[in-house]
């Protein structure tokens, strides 16, 4: 089912007001094994992404 346009710009209306974007580059073929492991871990990149960055910052926090 093909998505109209409308709906196009409503989903990209909601993802500017609710979410911020950061870019991540890595060294040609990290992509593909960043990949990889996240969906050996059942997750998206962007998931896994995130909670790698959660994770490191409540280890350099003591665990707070």
């Amino acid at each position: 089912m093909a998505i109209s346009k409308a709906q196009q710009r409503a989903v990209a209306k909601y993802t500017r007001a609710n979410y911020d974007e950061i870019t991540v580059r890595v060294p040609k073929g990290e992509k593909g094994m960043i990949k990889a492991h996240a969906d050996s871990m059942g997750e998206s990149v962007n998931a896994f992404i995130g909670r790698a960055i959660l994770e490191a910052m409540a280890r350099d926090k003591g665990g707070k």
